[in-house]
């Protein structure tokens, strides 16, 4: 598969504040467009979260050739880093940091149906 082809699945995990939960969900029920534009032009497809209980679940695509710059890309972005001083109260982390210092913590991929 060639370097244009290839898809690197992420997932990762966190907990929502059982008392911001409905802040968070309503945060999500209208994304602010320039968060989803940095995430588009930093290589990021197929973006979802999903939540059940307490406990929210990421997965996205990274379709480009360097996600450690394209992810420093993105914290960079005045605009996504707006949107998160509203989103990380409304998290907690919930499982060993492996990433240090950040709420949410990737999970290892153990089967995948292509």
């Amino acid at each position: 598969m060639s370097a244009q082809n290839r898809i690197e699945r992420h997932a990762f995990v966190v907990g929502v504040r059982p008392e911001r939960r409905e802040e968070y969900l309503e945060l999500h029920s209208n994304v602010w467009p320039q968060v989803e534009q940095t995430l588009r032009d930093s290589n990021v497809t197929n973006y979802s979260i999903f939540i059940v209980g307490d406990t929210l679940f990421a997965y996205y695509e990274y379709v480009g050739e360097d996600h450690a710059a394209d992810m420093a890309r993105i914290a960079e972005d005045p605009v996504t880093r707006e949107w998160w001083t509203h989103t990380d109260p409304c998290q907690v982390r919930i499982v060993e940091e492996r990433d240090p210092g950040a709420l949410w913590q990737p999970l290892d991929e153990v089967w995948h149906l292509s």
